[in-house]
């Protein structure tokens, strides 16, 4: 695909998801085959279009399904079908060796799905999950994915060496708001390819604080084109976090077939809903502790 083509073709893309927005905002109803029109799981009675969960309880989305939440440390009393679907994270750049082993630690006990490290732990949380059935998730060209292609891709097959399995990373927003569609494509795809080659998953972070929704729509068009998973909001580093809005719009282009991961300023159990109704299928959260003991009451 030529360069010229590759414009086009995301330019196509993104007007029609575009005017399936403007629809939606406007109140019209989803033409057949658009957005997410699944009234199996919309509960009697309801008029909110919960497409994956309701406010009755967090088990609601495992039923709908959701198969991931990510979260930070500090996680207390969960449900064990809850854990199973949380990555629990620290990234925070003055991390201690004491504070990954706890976190893992806690994975271990709780029955997390991984524990999600900046590269330089991988090894130790490897050591320390080693036994269990909880992932090592590392970060690529984060928080700012302005490094070049060759050095995510390295520092990908790196992680995934030493024990990753699933590859969080942060697109060029540089690029991606020059309008150089080919080089954001090549960068994920180059990783994509280095996660692939060992057995990880690829999630491709677009920081949509930093983007409208035309090029946020084009991010997700590019991530499918590369062969990505999933596609995140943003690294929790940004200016702001996730919106319903932006995680709609995620799910509209990519469709079924990729996982929407929603992180940064999810604090409570109605966040966590609105997100997961919107088309989420996986949620960041520092305040873990608080959303899991809300859905347990």
């Amino acid at each position: 695909m030529t360069q010229a083509e590759l414009d086009i073709l995301v330019a196509q893309i993104g007007e029609e998801i575009l005017a399936r927005m403007e629809r939606v905002a406007a109140g019209a109803a989803p033409k057949k085959g658009e957005g997410l029109n699944l009234p199996a799981e919309v509960c009697p009675g309801c008029v909110q279009r919960c497409a994956q969960t309701c406010a009755r309880n967090t088990k609601e989305i495992l039923a709908a399904g959701a198969d991931r939440v990510s979260a930070s440390e500090r996680l207390t009393k969960i449900d064990p079908s809850i854990a199973a679907m949380i990555d629990h994270t620290i990234l925070k750049p003055d991390a201690t060796r004491d504070e990954v082993v706890k976190v893992c630690r806690e994975a271990r006990q709780y029955g997390f799905a991984s524990v999600c490290v900046n590269p330089y732990w991988v090894p130790l949380a490897r050591a320390e999950l080693a036994g269990s059935p909880v992932k090592v998730c590392s970060v690529v060209g984060f928080p700012l994915g302005a490094t070049s292609t060759e050095a995510k891709a390295g520092e990908t097959a790196a992680a995934v060496r030493s024990g990753a399995r699933e590859i969080d990373m942060v697109i060029n927003v540089g690029a991606l708001r020059s309008g150089d569609h080919e080089a954001v494509r090549f960068d994920i795809q180059q990783v994509a390819a280095a996660a692939h080659a060992g057995g990880a998953i690829l999630k491709v972070i677009l920081e949509t604080a930093l983007l409208d929704d035309g090029q946020k729509a084009t991010a997700c068009t590019l991530a499918k084109l590369a062969g990505a998973d999933f596609v995140k909001t943003s690294t929790g580093f940004g200016p702001s976090g996730a919106t319903a809005h932006d995680v709609a719009l995620m799910r509209a282009v990519v469709g079924p077939e990729m996982g929407v991961k929603a992180a940064g300023g999810i604090r409570t159990l109605q966040d966590l809903q609105t997100m997961t109704a919107a088309g989420a299928t996986r949620i960041g959260a520092s305040a873990s502790v608080k959303i899991v003991e809300a859905a347990a009451a």
